[in-house]
C-alpha cells in the first residue's frame, strides 16, 4: 500500500522549459543588479561567502564574484551559492507577479485526490527547498504548499544514487515499499527501485524506450491505491 508519493518536478509537475526559459534567464538577468543592491544582506553576504570558498578565492571582490556568478550560469554549474542566490532573486520575480510557477493543469487534482486519500506528499528536485517552496507557493494554481508534508533537494544526496532515496525513506518514517517516486528520468527511477521504491516514469514526449518503469502521460493515470 502506498502511503507516500514524492515527485520530482522539471519534466514532472512542470514543463522543463518554464525552468531553462523564464527562471534561469531571469537570474542571469538580474544576478549583477541584484547582487550590487543587495550584497549588505546578511543572506546575500553569506551567499557570496560561500561562492568565495567554492571558488577558492577568499579575497574576491564584489565584481570578481560577478563574474564567476556569471560563469557559473553559463557552465550550469551545481554551485550551492549560485543556487541560494538564484532563489533570492526568482523570489523577487514571484513576489513582484513576473512570473507564475508552471504547473501541468492534469497535476493539482491528482494532488488533490491523493491528499483526500490519506497519502502524504513530498517534492524531490534537485533545485533547491526554497526553489522548490516559491514554484508551488507561488504556482499557476495559487500558493500549493499547503499540500506537501516535506521538501528533499540534492543535500540528501544526488538524484540519480539509490542511497539518497533510503535516505528519503529514514527521514519520512515509511518503509521503502511503501514509497512512490515520480519522476521523467528514468535514471532517477532506477535509482529509486534500487532502494525499494515503487516507481512510475512521466512522460509528456515520445515513450522512453531504455525505461524499465510504468510509464503514463499524466498525472490522471497514476492510480496509487493499485500499485
Amino acid at each position: 500500500m502506498i502511503r507516500a508519493i514524492v515527485t520530482d518536478i522539471e519534466g514532472t509537475t512542470s514543463d522543463i522549459q518554464f525552468v531553462h526559459q523564464v527562471l534561469f534567464p531571469y537570474a542571469r538577468q538580474h544576478l549583477a543588479a541584484y547582487v550590487r543592491e543587495n550584497y549588505t544582506d546578511e543572506n546575500v553576504a553569506a551567499a557570496l561567502n560561500v561562492v568565495r570558498a567554492e571558488s577558492a578565492a577568499p579575497q574576491a571582490t564584489l565584481e570578481e564574484l560577478i563574474t564567476t556568478l556569471t560563469n557559473y550560469i553559463d557552465e550550469d554549474r551545481k554551485s550551492p551559492g549560485l543556487k541560494a542566490l538564484q532563489g533570492m532573486i526568482w523570489r523577487a520575480g514571484y513576489v513582484e507577479g513576473q512570473f507564475t510557477g508552471h504547473l501541468y493543469p492534469d497535476v493539482l487534482p491528482a494532488f488533490a485526490r491523493w491528499q483526500q486519500q490519506g497519502i502524504g506528499l513530498y517534492v524531490y528536485s534537485s533545485g533547491s527547498v526554497a526553489a522548490q517552496k516559491l514554484l508551488f507557493g507561488y504556482s499557476d494554481e495559487g500558493d500549493l504548499t499547503s499540500l506537501f508534508s516535506g521538501y528533499f533537494d540534492t543535500g540528501v544526496g544526488a538524484k540519480r544514487e539509490a542511497q539518497s532515496y533510503r535516505n528519503i525513506a529514514e527521514k519520512i518514517g515509511l518503509a521503502p515499499a511503501s514509497l512512490l517516486f515520480l519522476s521523467d528520468i528514468h535514471q532517477e527511477l532506477d535509482a529509486a527501485a534500487d532502494a525499494g521504491w515503487h516507481t512510475v516514469q512521466l512522460i509528456r514526449g515520445a515513450a522512453d524506450n531504455a525505461s524499465r518503469h510504468h510509464q503514463v502521460n499524466d498525472f490522471s493515470q497514476i492510480k496509487p491505491e493499485s500499485i
